[in-house]
């Protein structure tokens, strides 16, 4: 790897660090909370993909792998998937992941994928509420 890739692979391990002690320190669940929170969700009422994304990583950094799925299950399934993805398109390529890597690599699947989660999690019949932030 070039110098300019160790460094930006530092300051995004820095970037991550913070981002751990940040939750680990504060609880986005709280009311002085120094986390943000949804705007679309304050403007229109639904939920949007991200939605529950801050506190399902504050559930993460914590331990509470179930409360973090309750929280946003596409985004607790997909932060092990994000990495492999990254070292892919780096040039990692280990035949046995290379069939999914093909799938998760088309801009189709997304282009699917994140409409239709979007929509699922704001239709309010079970097993669709389950999708909805805890």
């Amino acid at each position: 790897m070039r110098l300019s890739h160790w460094i930006a692979l530092a300051a995004a391990a820095l970037v991550a660090a913070a981002g751990v002690l940040l939750l680990l320190k504060f609880d986005p669940n709280a009311a002085d909370s120094p986390f943000p929170g949804c705007i679309f969700r304050a403007i229109t009422g639904y939920y949007c993909v991200g939605c529950g994304l801050t506190r399902a990583l504050h559930a993460l950094v914590h331990g509470d792998l179930l409360r973090a799925f309750a929280m946003n299950p596409l985004g607790v399934l997909l932060l092990p998937i994000v990495p492999m993805m990254i070292a892919h398109g780096r040039g990692w390529r280990p035949r046995a992941i290379e069939p999914l890597m093909r799938v998760l690599t088309a801009p189709k699947f997304w282009l699917v994928l994140l409409p239709a989660y979007w929509i699922a999690r704001n239709l309010p019949w079970f097993p669709f509420t389950l999708l909805a932030p805890g």
